[in-house]
């Protein structure tokens, strides 16, 4: 464990020092910023590797992105607000910080209801509970933890982009997933860890498939303390009868906005309204260049590089009895578009004595993974040319009029 973190000492956070910066802008760094304005702790900005999130002010404060942080602030005391401690650790120690802290006491009595936030109040307790989550599993080596769990319920999608992470530009036969089995599969993993804060409904479109509703349904009805968030593009209005089914469970729609392209979503926000059931609806944003599919022949080295600096690695996806770290990997081996290699996944009906060890190495001891030589990456900062070898930021959702080739492995 990296001991630079600290977790309960905040006191020194309210002395005179270094400046105090909270690094990654995340929907539940609002609260961690009004924490520390509660506690007295004088945050003089945040910082974001992301440099779209740079663009105007965040609580008031300007967001540096990280790689000019050096130039404005040489030394500070980082709070980090990132579920992926790990990760922002090695970023920022790189550019030569050293003094670290973990928000999880800052949270801990922190009153949702005392602020107003730019998320609806039930969903920033979601996210806080989620991030304490985190925290906690990084401060405990013994835990095997799962922030989120994409459940891929189909490969169909309604739209075809042409630079889909996901890779359903390159589905000839798309299919969907079978309910019973998603469910006996998600049984699996859960009996295997020791938590998922959230089980994100995914495809494709994952309304495409008509069991989209079931399959939800079955997630939360024995486990009404589990979360599950719906990931849909707008396109297919959700009836009625499958609506009802969620009355009074943890279910969350989040709705990326296409435009045009998402000829129902007014339709589907308003029944969603009308049922009471949470949903966050954004506009789509520039994409990062990560769909396409080459072999590089890299170092060891540099594939520990590419997954190093992988802002995807922890999208742990369940796809047809396998569960992959990431849904490029999931859906590559599925098009059989790399080399089958047992390496990249966990086989949930193979060896099942051994299937929790294996879960826990995936999820704890992997450094890189034999599917990350078929990636371009899928970098924090997509400027960065290490460990990366696409384009950078890209249009997204730009439509392609036919499936994309790519080389088949057999």
């Amino acid at each position: 464990m990296d001991k630079r973190i600290h977790y309960k000492s905040l006191e020194n956070l309210k002395e005179s020092g270094d400046p105090v910066v909270i690094f990654k802008i995340v929907r539940e760094t609002e609260a961690i910023a009004n924490a520390c304005r509660d506690m007295g702790i004088l945050v003089v900005a945040f910082c974001d590797h992301e440099k779209r999130n740079t663009n105007e002010n965040f609580c008031g404060l300007e967001v540096i992105h990280t790689t000019a942080l050096p130039q404005r602030f040489p030394k500070a005391r980082i709070i980090i607000s990132s579920q992926y401690v790990s990760d922002s650790i090695d970023q920022l120690s790189e550019l030569g910080y050293n003094e670290f802290y973990s928000p999880l006491k800052l949270l801990e009595n922190y009153d949702v209801n005392k602020h107003q936030h730019l998320i609806s109040q039930s969903y920033m307790r979601t996210q806080i509970l989620s991030f304490k989550k985190s925290h906690e599993a990084y401060f405990d080596e013994n835990k095997t933890y799962m922030r989120s769990l994409d459940v891929m319920i189909t490969t169909r999608c309604s739209l075809k982009c042409e630079s889909c992470s996901n890779l359903m530009q390159y589905y000839v036969n798309p299919e969907n997933s079978d309910h019973k089995k998603i469910l006996d599969e998600i049984d699996i993993i859960t009996n295997h860890v020791d938590d998922i804060s959230e089980f994100r409904v995914i495809g494709g479109e994952p309304m495409m498939n008509k069991a989209w509703a079931d399959i939800t349904y079955g997630i939360v009805k024995n486990n009404p303390e589990r979360k599950v968030f719906i990931y849909t593009n707008g396109t297919i209005p959700a009836k009625e009868d499958q609506l009802e089914l969620f009355r009074g469970k943890n279910v969350n729609f989040v709705i990326t906005d296409y435009g045009k392209l998402s000829k129902n979503i007014d339709k589907l926000t308003e029944k969603l309204t009308k049922h009471n059931i949470a949903f966050v609806s954004t506009p789509v944003e520039n994409w990062v260049d990560c769909s396409n599919i080459k072999h590089h022949k890299r170092s060891v080295s540099q594939l520990q590089e590419v997954y190093k600096t992988c802002s995807a690695k922890y999208l742990y996806t369940l796809l047809d009895g396998k569960l992959y770290s990431c849904p490029f990997i999931a859906n590559a081996d599925k098009l059989n578009a790399i080399p089958d290699n047992p390496g990249n996944y966990v086989d949930l009906y193979s060896d099942t004595e051994k299937v929790k060890l294996k879960i826990k190495k995936l999820v704890k001891g992997v450094k890189f993974l034999p599917a990350c030589d078929f990636c371009d990456g899928r970098p924090y900062n997509s400027s960065n040319t290490k460990g990366y070898d696409g384009r950078g930021m890209i249009t997204p959702a730009i439509q392609t009029p036919q499936v994309l080739p790519y080389k088949v492995y057999k």
